[in-house]
């Protein structure tokens, strides 16, 4: 007789998933100095798939085909930095003429604050002094975390390439391990849900690019019409801050706008600055991004706020950019696991149906709690009725014919 496999309770199962969840999340806090550079080569590496696999099919070897994936993202990584960096020297080689306008910028801010509140200027320059002494004190740990930070940056230079290589070369490796660690799952289904993750993974990296891509030419358009020096590289800037979902293009707004206002005459340039840069996050919320990542990487705008929000307190910037992938992969495995499979969708995005005006009550239906009349716009409430106690359709019928034919004819 054979053994059948003990069921647990589902409460049981939820509890135990969710504390290994936390377990997971509590090792990922403690080992994140590994943990973040193996992260990002995995999205890198998923990104560089396709590329790998054309030279592949070039009857180039793997190991050759995965190292000159790794050679070609390099090169446009160090190419957008360079760019960044060389704008920025340009930039400073004019510091001179912007601080002056800058500071008549400020004489005229000093002047409408002296006019309107009454505040004199002595007491605003002491308390500019009085924050800037508190800068200088905090300088020691400002410039401790700034060696940290480059430190982590040069790290990550140094591990990303060699994980992603790696994570290339070896994927058919990667994959069997899933098979042998799951192996009381069945096998197909463990093959769809690792491509599932790679398809979702793959569709925000090549849409965000192409996003980022429209996003800095739209932001360039509006720099040029408005007549801002330096239109390509502060569009380009704001449409790579994208990498943090939501905030970036309003962040990137803040440099062109208060450029615009130290070298332009009018307030109105840095007024419009924002405006169109916030007329383009609209369309590419509403209309750009829907259209090029479609609903496979389908999370709702609560749970992705609230994963940015997490994601920065448990890994900072990297985290917030990390974010949004990790919680689409999360959701797929989610989906992939019938205890957590009501968490995966807490995280997707609702149904029309959620959304319409009548929904509650066609929700209510759906899962049996009401039950739909037949002939009236009202809705019945399920309660057990005793039918023994209801008389058969039929004899009412045939009572009501028998009544009408012995009523009496009416007399002229």
């Amino acid at each position: 007789m054979e053994n059948t496999p003990k069921k647990y309770p589902y409460s049981l199962s939820l509890a135990s998933s969710l504390f290994a969840l936390t377990l997971i999340l509590a090792l990922m806090y403690v080992s994140q100095s590994v943990l973040l550079p193996l992260l990002f080569s995995i999205l890198i590496s998923i990104s560089l798939f396709p590329l790998a696999r054309l030279l592949e099919k070039l009857r180039l070897g793997k190991a050759f085909a995965a190292i000159m994936a790794v050679i070609v993202a390099i090169a446009i990584i160090s190419l957008v930095g360079w760019f960044i960096v060389h704008q920025s020297i340009i930039i400073g080689k004019n510091a001179t003429s912007i601080t002056e306008k800058v500071l008549s910028v400020f004489d005229r801010v000093q002047d409408w604050a002296e006019a309107t509140f009454g505040v004199e200027r002595n007491e605003m320059v002491d308390r500019a002094k009085e924050e800037g002494n508190k800068l200088l004190s905090n300088a020691g740990s400002m410039i401790g975390a700034t060696f940290g930070s480059i430190g982590n940056i040069v790290a990550g230079a140094v591990l990303v390439p060699l994980f992603s290589f790696f994570l290339l070369y070896y994927r058919d490796f990667f994959r069997e391990f899933f098979f042998k660690a799951f192996k009381d799952a069945p096998k197909r289904k463990v093959n769809q849900t690792l491509n599932k993750i790679y398809e979702v993974v793959q569709s925000y990296l090549v849409g965000l690019i192409t996003v980022m891509g429209i996003v800095a030419v739209l932001n360039t358009i509006g720099l040029i019409a408005m007549g801002i020096d330096y239109a390509w590289f502060f569009g380009t800037l704001a449409s790579l801050l994208m990498l943090l979902p939501y905030i970036g293009i309003a962040i990137g707004s803040i440099l062109p706008a208060l450029f615009a206002l130290a070298v332009k005459d009018s307030a109105w340039y840095a007024i419009g600055v924002i405006a169109w840069f916030q007329v383009v996050q609209f369309l590419e919320g509403n209309i750009i991004t829907p259209n090029i990542v479609g609903s496979k990487v389908s999370i709702n705008p609560l749970m992705a706020i609230i994963a940015i929000l997490l994601g920065g307190m448990l890994f900072g910037l990297a985290g917030l950019i990390l974010a949004l992938p990790l919680t689409a992969t999360i959701k797929v495995i989610f989906d992939a696991i019938p205890s957590m499979e009501a968490f995966g969708f807490l995280i997707g995005e609702p149904e029309k149906e959620h959304l319409k005006r009548n929904s509650t009550q066609e929700l209510l239906m759906k899962w049996g709690v009401v039950r739909k009349p037949k002939n009236t716009s009202s809705i019945e409430v399920d309660v057990h009725v005793d039918t023994d106690s209801i008389p058969n359709t039929t004899e009412i019928e045939y009572k009501e014919i028998n009544q009408s034919e012995e009523l009496p004819e009416k007399e002229d």
